[in-house]
């Protein structure tokens, strides 16, 4: 294991206390478990940014494929 050394300020430290406390854990854990929720969040949010960005290109897509399926039905065909 790697040793890690921060700096906080009081009120940081406190509600780190208190979480501690509350949580019946360690400061290096619950650090721990922070981060690694903190990178699950972020990875969470890129992934639903990509699936939009994909909707938006499938629905532009869908979009021309419609124009052009109702311009086939309006010549007569």
């Amino acid at each position: 294991m790697h040793t890690i050394t921060l700096k906080s300020d009081d009120a940081f430290y406190d509600t780190l206390e208190d979480m501690v406390k509350t949580l019946h854990t360690t400061k290096s854990d619950l650090i721990r478990k922070a981060v690694i929720y903190y990178k699950d969040a972020l990875e969470k949010e890129m992934l639903k940014e990509q699936i939009k960005n994909a909707s938006f290109k499938v629905r532009e897509d869908s979009l021309k494929i419609s124009q052009e399926f109702n311009m086939t039905t309006n010549d007569g065909l």
